[in-house]
C-alpha cells in the first residue's frame, strides 16, 4: 500500500507541467475568439468537486493533492494568446481541504498554481447536505462554489456555481453524480478591441471515492459547457 501511495502522489506531481503556458497575447484575438476562450477557461478553471455528497461530519477532515485535466475546444486559440507552445489539454494541480462543519455543512479551499505558466486560482465551497445517507439511503447535498482567477496581467476571470449532487456507499466505494450551472465573468483587463464577457455553462459529473482505512482516492469526470474534464484526487481523510 506504501508504494502504491507514493506512485499515485508521484503521478499526480509529475503531471502538473504538461501545460505550461504564459496568457500573454490577448491583442491577438477578437471578441468571439475572446468568447470561446473564456468558455474553455470557464469549464477548466471552474471547481471541480472531487468529493461525495455525504457530509465529513462536524469532527471531519479531508485533506489532499489533486490534479484535473481539461480538453480545449479551441487550441487554435489558445495557441494565438500564449508566447508559449499551446497544448490541447489544461492541466491544473490542486492542493485540497474540505472541513465537516455542525447541522449537514461542510467547506472546502483550493488553491492551483500551474508551473512554468501565469495562471493562478483560489477556489472554495459551502456544501449543505439535505439527506445526510446512511446504510439503506444516499446522500444528497447542495453545493456553492466560487474561483478566482490570478497572476494573468491581461485577464482576470471569476466562477461561481451552484450544483445539486447525490452519493450512495457500497463498503469501500462511494459513487457520486451531480448536475449544476456555471456562471463566468472573463475580464481582458482593457485589451484594445475586447470587451468583459459574462455567460453560463451546465456542469454535469460523476465520480467515485475509495476508502481506505484514512487514504482516500477519486476520480470524477465532468462536462462543463462544451469541455471535458477528469480529476484525479489522493487524499487523507479522518
Amino acid at each position: 500500500m506504501r508504494i502504491l501511495n507514493i506512485a499515485l502522489l508521484g503521478g499526480l506531481l509529475a503531471a502538473s507541467p504538461a501545460w505550461a503556458q504564459q496568457v500573454d497575447q490577448l491583442q491577438n484575438i477578437v471578441q468571439g475568439e475572446f468568447r470561446l476562450l473564456s468558455e474553455d477557461l470557464g469549464a477548466a478553471l471552474s471547481y471541480h468537486a472531487q468529493i461525495p455528497a455525504e457530509p465529513l461530519g462536524i469532527t471531519g477532515f479531508d485533506i489532499g493533492v489533486g490534479v484535473t485535466a481539461t480538453k480545449m475546444q479551441n487550441s487554435a486559440i489558445l495557441q494565438r494568446v500564449t508566447s508559449d507552445d499551446a497544448d490541447t489539454t489544461i492541466v491544473v494541480p490542486t492542493i485540497r481541504l474540505h472541513k465537516g462543519l455542525p447541522a449537514g455543512f461542510d467547506i472546502g479551499l483550493t488553491y492551483a498554481s500551474i508551473p512554468g505558466s501565469n495562471i493562478k486560482y483560489t477556489g472554495g465551497e459551502l456544501r449543505y447536505a439535505i439527506l445526510k445517507g446512511g446504510t439503506a439511503s444516499p446522500a444528497l447535498a447542495v453545493r456553492g462554489s466560487v474561483t478566482k482567477l490570478s497572476g494573468v496581467d491581461q485577464l482576470s476571470l471569476d466562477t461561481r456555481g451552484l450544483d445539486i449532487s447525490i452519493s450512495k456507499g457500497f463498503a469501500f466505494l462511494t459513487p457520486y453524480a451531480g448536475i449544476g450551472r456555471v456562471w463566468v465573468e472573463s475580464d481582458p483587463h482593457g485589451t484594445a478591441g475586447l470587451r468583459t464577457e459574462k455567460f453560463s455553462l451546465t456542469k454535469a459529473f460523476v465520480g467515485v471515492g475509495m476508502n481506505f482505512t484514512v487514504l482516500n482516492l477519486n476520480v470524477q469526470a465532468d462536462k462543463t459547457g462544451d469541455a471535458s474534464s477528469y480529476s484525479l484526487k489522493l487524499g487523507w481523510r479522518f
